[in-house]
C-alpha cells in the first residue's frame, strides 16, 4: 500500500474513519435522492391495481382467482394443492427495507490519493444509510472482511444503521466469521433480503467475472439494486515507468512497470473489471455508480443517484 501524502493534517484520516465522522455525515445525506426508480404495482384485496411510490411489497395471503386478477401473481403451489386457481396478495409496506453490503476486504485497504477505498466505502454507506433514515425507511446490512462480518436486519430510525457504522469505524481484527469474497457475502445476503428492498453493494469488485451473475440476479429480483464501485486513480492509470515495492501487509513484492507492455496490461486489467461490471449491471437492470478515492463522496453519490432516476447511466471511470 502506498503511504498517504505527508501534507494531510491527520495521517490516519484517510486510513480509517471515526464513528463521529460517520454520524456527522447525516447533514449531507439530505441531498441524496433515494426515491424508488419505478412505481410499484401491487394486487390488493379488492382485486384492483394500486400505484404506490417508494415502498416495498410483502406477501400477505392467497385467495381464489377472480376475473381481472394479474396472472403474474398466480400462486401455483396453492393452486396445485387445492385444484382451484389462487393468486398471491401483497401488503404494501410503509417502510422500505434498505440493505447495505459493504466490502472491507484486503483489496479495499488500499489508497494513494486522499483515502483508502475502505474509507470511501464507509462514507458512502453512512450517507446512503442516513438518507434512508431521513425517508423513514428501515436500514440494515452486512459489513464484512476476510476475518469477520457484522449482520443487521433492517430496523426503524437509526437502530440498524448505527451498529453498522460502528463496525465500519473499527480497525481490522482477527476472527473466524468473515467472508472470503464479495460473492460469498452476497450469497449470504440473498437469503435475508425480502421483495421490495433496496440493496446497495459497495465494493471495488476485485476479481468480478462475467459468470458471477447468480447473486446479482437474485438480489435484483428482490427489488432495486445499486452497484457502487470504489476505485483508486492509480488502479485506472499506471504510474510513471519504474519498479514499485508493494505489500499486502504480510507479503512483499515488486511491481515492474518499466516496459510499455506491462503498463498496458496493468491498465487493461482495470478496464476489463469496469467493463465486466457494467455488463452485469445492464444484464440485471442494476444501476452502476463509480466513486474515486480522490473525489468528494457526497457529490459523486448525489450525481449518480440523480442519473439513476433519469435516462442513461454514468460512464465508467477513465
Amino acid at each position: 500500500m502506498s503511504p498517504l501524502p505527508s501534507s494531510a493534517p491527520d495521517p490516519q484520516a484517510g486510513i480509517r474513519v471515526g464513528l463521529k465522522d460517520l454520524i456527522a455525515l447525516r447533514g449531507q445525506a439530505v441531498r441524496l435522492d433515494l426515491a424508488p426508480r419505478a412505481r410499484v404495482l401491487a394486487t390488493r384485496t379488492g382485486g384492483h391495481l394500486s400505484h404506490f411510490r417508494g415502498r416495498g411489497m410483502e406477501f400477505d395471503e392467497s385467495r381464489v382467482y377472480q376475473p381481472g386478477d394479474d396472472p403474474r401473481n398466480m400462486d401455483w403451489r396453492v393452486t396445485a394443492r387445492t385444484g382451484t386457481p389462487h393468486v398471491k396478495l401483497f401488503r404494501e409496506e410503509r417502510e422500505r427495507p434498505v440493505w447495505l453490503l459493504v466490502d472491507q476486504g484486503p483489496t479495499m485497504r488500499f489508497g494513494t490519493r486522499v483515502a483508502y477505498k475502505s474509507v470511501i466505502a464507509a462514507r458512502a454507506a453512512a450517507l446512503l444509510g442516513w438518507a434512508a433514515v431521513e425517508r423513514a425507511d428501515r436500514v440494515g446490512g452486512l459489513v464484512f472482511d476476510e476475518a469477520r462480518h457484522l449482520e443487521r436486519r433492517p430496523a426503524a430510525r437509526a437502530a440498524g444503521l448505527l451498529s453498522l457504522l460502528e463496525r465500519l469505524s473499527e480497525l481490522p481484527a482477527a476472527g473466524v466469521r468473515g467472508h472470503a469474497s464479495l460473492g460469498e457475502a452476497a450469497a449470504h445476503l440473498v437469503r435475508l433480503v425480502r421483495p421490495g428492498s433496496l440493496v446497495a453493494v459497495i465494493s471495488d469488485f476485485a476479481g468480478v467475472r462475467p459468470d458471477a451473475g447468480r447473486w446479482l440476479a437474485e438480489l435484483a429480483a428482490r427489488g432495486e439494486l445499486l452497484l457502487i464501485m470504489v476505485h483508486d486513480p492509480l488502479e485506472a492509470a499506471a504510474p510513471p515507468p519504474g519498479r514499485y515495492p508493494v505489500t499486502d501487509g504480510v507479503r512483499r513484492g515488486l511491481l515492474d512497470l518499466t516496459g510499455a507492455r506491462s503498463r498496458e496490461d496493468y491498465e487493461q486489467r482495470f478496464a476489463v473489471r469496469a467493463e465486466t461490471l457494467e455488463l452485469l449491471a445492464r444484464r440485471h437492470r442494476a444501476h452502476l455508480l463509480h466513486l474515486a478515492t480522490d473525489a468528494p463522496v457526497g457529490a459523486a453519490l448525489s450525481q449518480g443517484l440523480r442519473a439513476r432516476l433519469g435516462p442513461g447511466a454514468m460512464p465508467p471511470p477513465r
